[in-house]
């Protein structure tokens, strides 16, 4: 989620999308933790690569499939979230 998370705000390659991750989500990925995550996706069909920019780092979109997955999944943690605020007013 946080890779889709990142994608949502523009293609990006895998060293921007770790410092990206760090800055929102105070979470730093390894490497192989972040590009086990992009193979996985990428086959899912959740992300895609595009043309690389100048130099050889190999940028990423987000796909249709990928914003749909993401939305869905944040809709999921959005009820968690009101449910569990929702009952730390009655403690």
């Amino acid at each position: 989620m946080l890779v889709l998370a990142s994608l949502a705000e523009g293609d990006k390659h895998g060293y921007a999308m770790m410092e990206d991750i760090e800055r929102f989500a105070g979470v730093r990925l390894g490497p192989g933790t972040l590009y086990g995550a992009i193979t996985r996706m990428e086959q899912q069909g959740w992300i895609r690569p595009v043309k690389p920019f100048e130099d050889r780092r190999q940028p990423y979109a987000l796909t249709p499939s990928g914003r749909k997955h993401l939305e869905e999944q944040l809709a999921g943690l959005n009820q968690i979230v009101r449910a569990g605020q929702k009952r730390l007013k009655h403690t």
